[in-house]
């Protein structure tokens, strides 16, 4: 049995390597790794007892030829591999590489083979875009409004799109969530993208360790008796549970806890956007723990373990929490990736998409008295809410899908209507009931697109601009998308007729229509 795993250097990748080199039927891993990848070496003296077991292939899966040279003679391929925020904001090419190009060089080297692997692909929550209160929970299915200049999720999405679409026999999509790993701290006192977590967003938290058990238990389950259709040729969500459905406020409130302070000690709340995060409540969250019991850590679990192996954050307790606040947090307001940055430098594009524009940014109290927040019962507007009521899943408000989720029997009127309700419609004219029958759409706009039914109503992939090119144009679609209105209106008002775009240098623009 031979397994080849893509970003095994990456923060789940070592999580899932720690699981499956105990999977005794594997004889055998292939690892690509980037030639300046300098983790590897410590990863291969950690696991020096398996080095027979180890093929390291150097190379990049922008380069065809080597995805083609590590997915020979495998039996499963696991992509973990992605250029994720912050890395894909500060290096956007790089994003496209992998997340993008990247993907369909796998997936274009796996159909060629005569002997195909079994896919798995790990994708991201961040397909669905932004949530609020008015609608937390959401589940595979739900539309993917990928937030305006997040080059990570359009990178993502489309590459998703890709494996959804290819002619791979036995591939599933697996929609991480927000990880909790050994570095984040580390990694958010380095770049200004803690400030892009909205305080009332809806974020539900899996370990890095829980989400390699999950990797290991899918191939142990496989290899012992093939999955078939109720795993292959599926999409999930990979969600923490029930106890790791927080918002944002929650977890800069745990992480401060460490050194003895709050968020409001450390925070204003004009420092974080008011909108365009991405992250939501998986009401489906419980599909895959039941298929591979996997979900162990809560949240406080996590914080318990960072505080355990790292101390030094105690010290943080005697410390005067001003010098805190001047030295680790405003200082990045000078990274180009911050909130404040966009504002002092006029960056009205990201100020718009962000928080409605500068004129509102300026509007956000200072003070957290007149701030209203989830945690405290109180919506964006001021209205009282139960927030341990809005946590519970039974209580969950899903959007109107215009059909059936759960059934797999669909007739050709069905299709059809679901179509107008993008504002587009099918153009063929007959469908087999396959779920994976190639069937021609149109969209509101004429663009014509070739995509399965599971693709478009079980996954949620309805063709628009961001599929070929980085522009974000969800307010104007979104005035006859009924589908779309359902979760882009909960946070951008109906007057508002933004383009978001990227120029070929990535620098952000918006047309104001």
């Amino acid at each position: 049995m031979v397994v080849a795993v893509t970003g095994i250097t990456g923060n789940m990748g070592q999580a899932t390597l720690e699981q499956i080199v105990k999977i005794k039927e594997i004889d055998k891993f292939k690892f690509l790794v980037l030639p300046d990848d300098k983790r590897i070496k410590k990863l291969l003296k950690k696991y020096k007892s398996y080095k027979n077991k180890f093929e390291i292939i150097y190379g990049n899966l922008k380069d065809k030829e080597t995805c083609e040279k590590l997915v020979e003679g495998c039996d499963y391929v696991v992509n973990l591999a992605a250029v994720i925020p912050p890395h894909s904001d500060k290096f956007p090419q790089k994003a496209i590489d992998c997340n993008e190009i990247g993907v369909k060089n796998l997936v274009k080297s796996i159909e060629e083979l005569q002997k195909q692997p079994k896919y798995i692909h790990i994708s991201t929550v961040a397909l669905y875009g932004n949530r609020n209160y008015k609608h937390p929970w959401g589940r595979v299915g739900d539309p993917l409004l990928v937030s305006p200049f997040d080059i990570y999720s359009a990178t993502k999405l489309r590459g998703e799109f890709a494996v959804l679409e290819s002619d791979i026999k036995n591939w599933a999509v697996i929609r991480q969530t927000a990880m909790l790993h050994n570095n984040m701290l580390a990694d958010n006192l380095n770049d200004g993208l803690m400030f892009h977590t909205c305080f009332n967003a809806p974020l539900e938290w899996a370990t890095a360790h829980d989400s390699g058990v999950l990797i290991a238990n899918i191939l142990k389950s496989d290899i012992e008796k093939d999955l078939g259709n109720k795993f292959w040729k599926k999409v999930f969500n990979l969600g923490g549970g029930a106890e790791n459905c927080i918002t944002g406020y929650d977890t800069l409130n745990d992480g401060f806890k460490l050194i003895g302070g709050s968020t409001k000690d450390f925070f204003k709340p004009f420092y974080n956007a008011a909108r365009n995060f991405h992250g939501m409540w998986f009401y489906d969250g419980k599909v895959l723990d039941d298929m591979f019991h996997y979900q162990s850590q809560t949240t406080e679990d996590y914080w318990k373990e960072i505080l355990k192996n790292h101390s030094y954050y105690k010290m943080g307790r005697i410390v005067p929490k001003g010098i805190i606040s001047t030295f680790a947090i405003k200082r990045l307001f000078k990274d180009d990736n911050s909130t404040r940055f966009w504002f002092d430098h006029n960056d009205e594009a990201k100020m718009l998409a962000y928080f409605g524009g500068s004129e509102k940014y300026k509007n956000i109290s200072p003070n957290w008295e007149e701030f209203n927040l989830l945690v405290e019962n109180k919506t964006d507007s001021g209205e009282e809410i139960d927030y341990q009521k809005l946590r519970k899943v039974e209580n969950a408000k899903l959007i109107n899908y215009y059909c059936d989720l759960d059934t797999d029997k669909y007739t050709l009127k069905d299709l059809q209507n679901y179509a107008t309700m993008h504002g587009g419609k099918l153009i063929s004219k007959n469908y087999s009931g396959d779920l994976y029958e190639k069937l021609e759409w149109e969209t509101q706009d004429g663009e014509k697109f070739i995509a399965s039914p599971f693709t478009v109503l079980k996954a949620g992939h309805w063709y628009n601009p961001i599929y070929f090119k980085n522009v974000w144009d969800f307010d104007r679609l979104s005035k006859k998308d009924k589908i779309y209105q359902e979760i882009w209106l909960d946070s951008h008002d109906e007057s508002e007729n933004n383009m978001y775009y990227y120029d070929d240098n990535f620098k952000a623009h918006v047309i104001k229509k």
